[in-house]
């Protein structure tokens, strides 16, 4: 029994639970506030996916007479070669058991319908030799299958990844939603809300807060809340989380809270903790007395207090995230090939955290800045961060980790990586960056040493004109640089791409696709994904849209307030491109479709684009940087060389020299320095060795070895440190 019940609703991702309720759940434990978490989601996939259920599912959609098109025709008369294999495949995603691959991967094993009909992309994505790869992508293919199934001839809201989402974007009024809750519930909501009784009954709570990150949340939360009203009528129920942070910051329907009492905005923690002390008290005090940021109905009004004088809890001080409770070992790893990022997205577990509170640059004109998720920034110290890594994998023995910040800070990256590399972890990551110079060469390359596998970013649109008029704060040839910087270190890049932005003309969408074209055919993009603009209303856009030449649609809000409609002075109808921008993608991901006019990929005219087919290429021809800041740190990744000494007599004169041999992971190399330099060099590697907690300066290496020779400048870019450079000497 626990008095406090964290809820995920249905459904966020298969691969990983969502990290909100495992905040929550730490933060409350440096409270000594006893708490039970679900992630109801992955729950309800477990037992729809069992056979007897999709027997179920099979003779209820005869039954009803659902099975209309020639795919679900062919799925229903396959019903029984679905359902022998499908609680294996389920076990075999979740990695328990990695021989059933072979067989999977059996050509007439799995029944096959629409979904596999990309099988044409097999040997591009897996060759021959990734056979659990490639057996997890036919499994999950075999799963989406069904999915298409059950949306047909069952529940047209189903998604793995999603519930009714349509209910909650942009619904700026209550009443559709509304209306779908006094309707009778569906054959998904039969199985949530039988496992939400089930678990209410052993955990006996007195509060159950929802976290409803996204619009495909929303409905199940309210179904849950709806059940737990009509049959536990003493628990109190709460709602937080991105959804109700970004689009309930203006609801005034009392109908609301005839399934919630509490709506929190922003960061949960000091709102949960007064709810609690005003839910559990002995009898509870009449009306909501001190509250942070909270929605209540009173009196008939819906009223928004925040009367509280407390301040919110500082980073280092909200505890680490605690995975306890949740079926960690249960969840599925799906792999989708389409795109490399998504892949990585769904594939695996990953422990989720960030490095800082908002985000450092805040400045987007697109994104909702205004908004303390966002504008408050507070980044967490490098050691914190890790202490918080080595308890997450001590509990779920996970080493893969997803900061799943706006834009991780540069500085904050490189204390993170020096600490991962000091603690000799072994460790996996990845994050989303803004593409700035910060970025160097041997930044990434350190990042690279230190586990980091993946970076994703924004480059928005790809137009000078346009990041200035963002405020991205960068230009696309800095793109350029930057991503080859990754690349070259070995680390995956996604860029997230925009079109439609306001004012933006049908030669710029065009200009920004030969430049994404260039980005991939030189090689320092792996994956992208377009989106067409959508204006939101904490955005600078959103607030002043007139200054963007574009005319919102407003209407009365009295439930969601965020997606706006509105139209765009310029007349053009960006969607018309939407097919060709995500046509190309594809096949520049692909690695084809290079030599293709731009004009093959749409079906009307567009024109011809203004940008030289070697822009990309000339940005990447960049000089050697001779300035280096004096306070630069220098840090050696490499390994002890093997030293041998030679001598070489010229004219009279003997000339002694040392030649290192150095090995890698992959190679060896050698350089060779004079003597005296060499043994110089060889004095430094001591503490230019990366477990070393103070690295030097550049300006104290150039002090130490002008005691002795001339021109440490000359020696250092010398060519033998040149090949050293290469090879994991770093100026950070």
């Amino acid at each position: 029994m626990k008095d406090l019940l964290l809820i995920t609703p249905p459904f966020t991702q298969l691969n990983t639970p969502y990290p909100a309720t495992a905040y929550i759940k730490g933060f409350l434990n440096t409270k000594q506030i006893g708490s039970f978490q679900m992630d109801l989601g992955i729950e309800v996939i477990l037992e729809l996916f069992k056979k007897d259920t999709f027997q179920n599912v099979f003779e209820i959609a005869f039954e009803n007479n659902s099975i209309q098109s020639e795919n679900c025709q062919r799925i229903y008369a396959l019903r029984n070669a679905y359902l022998q294999p499908l609680e294996d495949i389920i076990t075999f995603l979740q990695g328990k058991k990695p021989t059933f691959a072979r067989q999977i991967c059996t050509d007439n094993f799995l029944p096959r319908a629409s979904r596999f009909n990309q099988l044409d992309d097999l040997d591009w994505a897996f060759g021959s030799m990734g056979m659990q790869d490639k057996a997890k992508h036919l499994a999950t293919l075999f799963l989406e299958d069904l999915s298409d199934f059950i949306i047909e001839c069952i529940d047209p809201n189903f998604g793995f990844s999603r519930y009714a989402e349509r209910l909650g974007q942009s619904a700026n009024s209550f009443d559709e939603l509304y209306a779908h809750l006094q309707d009778e519930s569906t054959f998904i909501d039969d199985i949530t809300l039988e496992i939400l009784d089930e678990k209410l009954k052993t955990i006996q709570p007195k509060l159950v807060c929802f976290s409803v990150p996204f619009p495909g949340n929303l409905y199940s939360a309210f179904r849950c809340a709806q059940h737990i009203k009509a049959n536990y009528p003493n628990i109190k129920i709460a709602m937080g989380g991105g959804f109700p942070n970004t689009e309930l910051r203006s609801v005034t329907d009392v109908r609301v809270f005839e399934f919630f009492d509490f709506i929190t905005l922003d960061d949960g923690e000091l709102p949960i903790e007064l709810l609690i002390s005003h839910v559990f008290n002995s009898p509870p005090s009449e009306g909501l007395g001190e509250a942070k940021r909270t929605f209540v109905l009173e009196n008939g009004t819906v009223v928004y207090k925040n009367n509280s004088t407390k301040p919110d809890y500082k980073q280092a001080d909200i505890g680490t995230p605690d995975y306890s409770d949740l079926l960690l070992k249960d969840y599925i790893s799906v792999i989708e090939i389409a795109n490399p990022m998504h892949s990585l997205w769904s594939d695996g577990r990953w422990n989720k955290l960030t490095m800082a509170h908002g985000c450092y640059w805040g400045k987007c004109t697109f994104c909702d800045i205004s908004l303390d998720y966002i504008k408050i920034y507070e980044p967490i110290a490098a050691k914190l961060l890790v202490d918080r890594m080595e308890q997450i994998i001590e509990q779920t023995g996970e080493t893969g980790f997803h900061f799943v910040d706006e834009a991780a800070p540069p500085a904050l990256m490189k204390a993170l990586a020096l600490e991962i590399i000091k603690r000799q972890l072994t460790v996996t990551w990845w994050t989303n960056i803004r593409f700035e110079k910060n970025f160097t060469k041997d930044l990434c390359l350190l990042l690279k040493a230190s586990g980091c596998i993946a970076v994703s970013g924004g480059l928005e649109v790809a137009s000078d004109r346009l990041l200035k008029l963002i405020d991205k704060g960068v230009t696309v040839a800095q793109v350029a640089q930057v991503t080859r910087n990754f690349t070259e270190a070995n680390m995956m890049v996604h860029a997230y791409l925009m079109y439609g932005y306001p004012s933006q003309t049908v030669q710029e969408t065009v200009d920004s696709l030969e430049m994404v074209r260039q980005l991939f055919e030189i090689g320092v993009l792996q994956s992208g994904f377009w989106h067409q603009f959508a204006l939101t209303a904490h955005s600078p856009i959103g607030l002043n849209p007139s200054d963007y030449h574009i005319i919102p649609n407003t209407k009365n809000i009295t439930f969601a307030n965020n997606d706006i409609d509105f139209t765009d002075t310029t007349g053009i109808d960006h969607s018309q491109f939407s097919f060709g921008l995500k046509k190309s993608l594809f096949n520049f991901m692909h690695g084809i479709g290079f030599d293709m006019s731009l004009q093959d990929w749409f079906d009307f005219k567009i024109p011809k684009t203004t940008i030289t087919p070697d822009f990309i290429y000339n940005a990447l021809e960049t000089e050697t940087n001779f300035n280096i800041k004096p306070t630069a740190k220098i840090m050696w990744l490499g390994t002890e060389p093997l030293v041998t000494e030679q001598s070489k007599t010229k004219k009279g004169n003997t000339f002694y020299s040392l030649k290192l041999t150095f090995h890698n992971t992959t190679d060896t190399f050698d350089v060779t320095l004079d003597k005296d330099k060499g043994n110089w060099f060889l004095n430094q590697l001591d503490a230019l060795n990366r477990s070393n907690n103070q690295l030097p300066s550049f300006s104290e290496l150039k002090k130490d070895f002008e005691t002795e020779f001339e021109d440490f400048e000359l020696f250092w870019f010398s060519k033998p440190m040149n090949v050293l450079r290469d090879n994991g000497l770093l100026v950070l």
